[in-house]
């Protein structure tokens, strides 16, 4: 079958047509960095970095962009909290967020504009809007007109004017024509930063932003807008209505990952019950935490709780184990071998990755009995299998990604001698039957924290965790 993805826009799955064929282009939303991230935040991340790599896989060649809301109202507000200039909390977390990516093995992005990069982007989209009779400028602010588009405005998330609320994006609502219309140029405000534009210095509106970025980056019509669920209204409903309103067809596909909730509640820095990247990777590895995030289907919810992150860490310790006994015997893997058909209709059935990893353990499952029986043929053919599907979803234990973040590899070699040492030495007291030092020199690897394991190839070692 050929991919197929959910459409919020249609709330149906419909089949993956590019607007090029062969190409794909993403816009996905990205941090707004008035704080460092937490896994909720990084989930999105994730998601559609799986997305991506399936993409490639699949043959197309992918442009993906991925903003930075660098000036916004929560920045502010922390900055003037902190009595620091707002950039210098906008910088700050964006190395937290571009970090956290990393250590999870997100593939940079093709192109990760600024918000504050482009208002002269900005400036010519509200040009056009205004020139259309869809947006009006009201004492230094700019505003989208709402019932100007009202047949129109509410589509992507399913609701219709009369039933929505005011904006609630402005201090007063005395500025509009319409309590519902959304602010796309904030008039200038005491100590706050501010751009020249032809009604006035002001900033941005955060819907604005990336409506300018997205056309800008990968044009006027674009395959897909991805973000989180809580993003459907207002801003990814005013990202659409008013680049359409301008003339833009935007994005053909609009997609939404679930929310990461503890308690039943979405995760929130006000709620205080943020979970940071850093101090998670100190529970799991930052692979086991990818594993995590990614094996749930990207568009439903996730409930935290530490027994479901250990479950996902041994989950890919199972995995991870399989493959480093597996390259213990077969030393090239095929990295063009075929998938299992089975975890490419799983991914190309809206990203199911549930059902590809399903796929992936059944597969290690096999080897695993292939290795016991030392049957090398049928071990090659499974390790490249289950290599190339770990390489799709980003969790390849052998990659230089995950090879790299784990212990430094000129201690690793250091004790690899040290140990490998002991290990003959218990080899020889196995050999002249004294059990009672072979089971000594054992136990004393596990009191330093590795452990021994007896195979057919021989014994190996690895850390405990």
């Amino acid at each position: 079958m050929s991919l197929h993805l959910y459409d919020t826009s249609a709330r149906t799955v419909r089949e993956f047509v590019p607007v090029e064929s062969g190409r794909a282009s993403i816009y996905l939303c990205g941090a707004t960095v008035q704080a460092p991230p937490h896994i909720g935040h990084i989930r999105s991340g994730v998601n559609f970095d799986v997305l991506r790599r399936w993409m490639i896989r699949s043959g197309y060649d992918v442009t993906f962009c991925r903003n930075v809301t660098d000036i916004d109202d929560k920045i502010i507000r922390v900055a003037a909290a902190e009595g620091v200039p707002w950039f210098v909390v906008a910088e700050r977390n964006q190395r937290a967020f571009t970090w956290a990516y990393q250590v999870l093995g997100c593939l940079p992005p093709t192109v990760e504009p600024r918000a504050t990069g482009h208002v002269p982007e900005m400036i010519e989209l509200m040009e056009r809007l205004i020139a259309a009779g869809h947006a009006y400028a009201s004492n230094g602010d700019v505003y989208f007109d709402v019932v100007s588009y009202a047949d129109r405005y509410g589509s992507l998330s399913n609701q219709r004017l009369e039933n929505m609320w005011a904006a609630g994006d402005t201090d007063t609502d005395s500025a509009k024509r319409d309590p519902r219309d959304f602010a796309l140029w904030k008039g200038e405000k005491p100590g706050e930063p501010t751009w020249p534009t032809p009604w006035g210095r002001g900033r941005p509106g955060w819907h604005l932003e990336c409506s300018a970025m997205a056309t800008k980056y990968l044009g006027p019509t674009f395959d897909i807008h991805g973000g989180g669920v809580d993003l459907i209204f207002p801003h990814h409903e005013n990202e659409l209505t008013q680049s359409q309103a301008a003339g833009d067809g935007f994005a053909r596909y609009w997609m939404h990952n679930g929310m990461l909730k503890i308690g039943a509640e979405k995760m929130s820095k006000s709620l205080g019950n943020s979970l940071l990247i850093p101090e998670v990777t100190k529970k799991v590895r930052p692979v086991e935490l990818r594993y995590y995030l990614a094996a749930p289907h990207y568009r439903s919810a996730i409930e935290y709780s530490e027994e479901a992150l250990a479950e996902a860490a041994a989950a890919y310790q199972r995995i991870e184990g399989f493959v480093t006994r597996a390259a213990e015997v077969i030393h090239d893997v095929d990295a063009h071998a075929p998938l299992p058909q089975a975890f490419a209709d799983a991914l190309d059935d809206d990203l199911g990755t549930p059902q590809a990893l399903a796929v992936v353990h059944e597969v290690v499952k096999e080897g695993n009995v292939a290795l016991a029986q030392g049957n090398k043929e049928q071990v090659a053919r499974l390790l490249a299998e289950t290599q190339n599907m770990l390489d799709v979803l980003g969790l390849d234990p052998r990659s230089e990604q995950w090879r790299s973040s784990g212990d430094d590899s000129g201690l690793r070699t250091t004790v690899d001698a040290l140990v490998r040492v002991a290990l003959e030495q218990r080899q020889a007291a196995r050999a002249r039957k004294d059990f009672v030092a072979a089971d000594g020199i054992r136990d004393q690897l596990a009191q330093a924290g590795i452990l021994v394991e007896d195979t057919p190839q021989g014994p190996r070692w690895e850390l405990s965790r």
